[in-house]
């Protein structure tokens, strides 16, 4: 062995193998940062490795056997102690061996701790801007932090070749002691901006930081001091920044969009900033209506804010479809969405107030998905484009399509549970209930409290396998949590004491304990916005059921005429609305009033077939279904029911073998047949 190391040395390998090891390795260096710029992938970078380790045994031997000399390259003279004979060829292919052996060696040794973790330095194009701290002494200006936060978001989430997690989903990490490297994992990004905001009168600070989500090391950091009126050069800039130090590419049309001063006002941009806040408050139509108020305060000081006027517009056609379907709402959502469209033809803001204009104000599908389309071209990441496209599709019955889109408005906004809810239902009308489990089971992993999710989750048990366990513990586990607490979850939110004393009245009545039904409806609040007209009209239908079950014909009437008094009024205040006709009709089934409540039921078929809409209309044949059977109309009740179950919707057997509306047709072996066809 020491001829071999005196010959490594006299044939200067060791020379060859450290210089190609530098070299090597400012290859890799120069790779490592030149790669990414290029676009190239971590393979490549890969790739270039694997063959700088298989050279090094080749350069090995290739110094072994050669020499530079001034007369060029030469055959390196063998060792004369090794002599030319038998013995001294075993010698040289010893020694070649054992040369080329190390090399292997080393380079697999070199490769065993080098590649599993190579990277390149690129870092994957998606970001989470987490709320901003509000310094500024009056706590009233918190909400402005937050439009701050909200503005970088939108601006980025205009750029096409960046992702960018959604508002609500980054909110939940406001005060987390969760680290940087746990939130980039749960958001799915690579990294975070974090940042602080002091406001005093017109001044504005802002101090930011955008950090590696990977490795919690900091990119960089800035701090800005401004005039209230130069918060938008801020976003701007912020925006470009994190852009280019992603390496997220942007077209002319993104920075263009990005430029734009929203207004010039800083009082409307203050009110602005509020209602946006207030808007988030899906479920609360008192904040909705503050919302409102501060928006049109905003257009009233700046009437060229098209902003404002397409959030405006959007409240407006949300209050129209979940609350007040009147003339007046649909007539405010279109005029706001014009004037911002007259305002800013090219802007995504206003065509997505169009484009909510007409899926909720006209049921032009069509039309809307035309608007959202170009709304998506200038808010690529926005998580709401997604969610309403998809809403769309499932009601045209492209069913695959519409999840491929509400899954992708999920991996934008994967902390808030709207999102995964619209998911649940394309799953649950398609009876794929692992899927549809799955899914309530991630929301209720994000809000665990959540008596909505709690509601579906039990829903579910019952489309499922006819299972009412779930509903009954949640339930009960309610009424364990506010004994403990001293009261119930619902006080002071009108809209879950209804949810909450509907769920027990609708559980107790298919249960057959029809006393209990009745108690629980007494919880119901009298007088709320949220009870009227389908919870108001719901209870009054399941006492009425509950009085006639007791034998109790004169309280039952009482019931039900209250609550086709309330759907008459419903339905001359919102003519159009079909699932105020369905209401009616089952009201008048109720009453006996066989005819008038066929037509009802018909006119609601009419308003919203299943062939214009394959998400709700199912819902409304179903109603039909439901006064053919409590009118004695067995064979037409079977055959719409034979329909519904063949085709995507919330029906399912193990639901008809429960539903005590059904009563009358469980002798009928028609029924009983269907029941066992699917």
């Amino acid at each position: 062995m020491s001829s071999f190391f005196h010959e490594l040395k006299r044939r200067k390998v060791y020379r060859v193998a450290v210089a190609y090891v530098i070299a090597a390795g400012g290859i890799i260096q120069l790779a490592s940062a030149v790669f990414p710029a290029w676009e190239l992938p971590n393979w490549a970078l890969r790739l270039v490795v694997v063959l700088l380790l298989v050279g090094f045994p080749i350069a090995l031997i290739l110094a072994w056997a050669f020499d530079v000399t001034p007369s060029g390259i030469q055959v390196t003279p063998n060792f004369p102690a090794a002599g030319n004979g038998l013995a001294g060829g075993r010698h040289r292919r010893r020694n070649i061996f054992l040369l080329g052996l190390s090399g292997l060696a080393a380079a697999i040794a070199a490769g065993f701790f080098l590649l599993p973790h190579l990277t390149a330095t690129k870092m994957e194009k998606s970001v989470a801007v987490l709320p901003f701290q509000n310094f500024s002494d009056k706590a009233e200006n918190a909400y402005f932090a937050d439009g701050i936060q909200d503005d970088i978001l939108t601006n980025l989430s205009k750029i096409g070749d960046l992702k960018v997690i959604s508002r609500t989903s980054v909110m939940a990490y406001r005060g987390t002691s969760k680290s940087v490297r746990q939130i980039g994992k749960e958001l799915g990004v690579s990294a975070l901006l974090e940042g602080s905001v002091r406001r005093e009168g017109n001044r504005v600070r802002v101090n930011v930081q955008l950090i590696n989500a990977e490795n919690d090391q900091h990119l960089w950091a800035e701090d800005y001091d401004r005039d209230l009126t130069d918060v938008f050069a801020i976003q701007t800039d912020l925006a470009q920044k994190i852009a280019k130090e992603l390496q997220a590419q942007l077209s002319p049309s993104e920075k263009a969009q990005m430029v734009l001063r929203p207004t010039d006002n800083g009082e409307a941009y203050l009110a602005f900033v509020e209602a946006h806040n207030l808007q988030s408050a899906l479920d609360d139509l008192g904040k909705l209506k503050q919302a409102v108020q501060l928006y049109d305060r905003a257009i009233q000081l700046d009437p060229k804010f098209v902003l404002a006027l397409a959030n405006l517009s959007i409240l407006h056609s949300w209050i129209f479809h979940n609350f007040e379907p009147t003339p007046a709402e649909r007539a405010l959502a279109q005029r706001h969405a014009e004037r911002a469209l007259e305002l800013q033809p090219d802007s995504p803001e206003a065509h997505l107030a169009r484009g909510y204009f007409l899926y909720y104000g006209e049921r032009n599908f069509e039309g809307a998905l035309a608007e959202f389309a170009l709304a998506q071209r200038g808010l690529p990441n926005d998580a709401q484009v997604y969610l309403v496209i998809g809403a769309i599709q499932r009601r045209q019955g492209k069913w695959k399509e519409s999840t491929a889109n509400l899954e992708k408005a999920v991996s934008l906004n994967p902390n808030d549970t709207w999102p995964l809810q619209n998911l649940y239902f394309n799953y649950q009308m398609q009876r794929d209930f692992v899927a549809a489990n799955r899914v309530v089971d991630r929301a209720l992993a994000i809000d665990p409290k959540s008596f909505t999710l709690w509601s579906l989750k039990a829903k579910l048990a019952v489309a499922e396998r006819g299972d009412l366990d779930i509903a009954v513990k949640g339930l009960a586990a309610l009424d364990q949590t506010s004994k403990a607490d001293g009261q119930s979850p619902a006080v002071g939110n009108p809209q879950m004491a209804a949810e909450v004393a509907l769920a027990k009245a609708t559980v107790a009545l298919w249960q057959h304990k029809y006393s209990e039904t009745l108690e629980a409806l007494r919880l119901l609040p009298a007088e709320t916005a949220a009870a009227k007209p389908h919870g108001f009209v719901e209870a009054r239908l399941l006492e009425g059921t509950a009085h006639e079950k007791l034998g109790q014909t004169a309280e039952a009437r009482a019931a039900f005429l209250k609550a086709k008094e309330a759907t008459e009024a419903a339905v001359r205040e919102a003519p159009n609305e079909p699932s105020r006709h369905a209401m009616l009709a089952r009201a008048l089934a109720h009453l006996g009033e066989k005819e008038a409540a066929i037509t009802a039921a018909k006119r609601a078929t009419e308003l919203l077939p299943e062939s214009v809409d394959a998400f709700e209309g199912p819902g409304i044949t179903e109603a039909l279904a439901e006064v053919y059977a409590l009118t004695g109309e067995n064979a037409k009740a079977i055959e719409v029911l034979d329909g519904l179950l063949s085709r995507p919707g919330e029906l399912t057997v193990p639901f008809l073998k429960l539903d005590p509306t059904m009563e009358g047709l469980r002798g009928d072996p028609a029924f009983q047949a269907m029941l066992l066809k699917h």
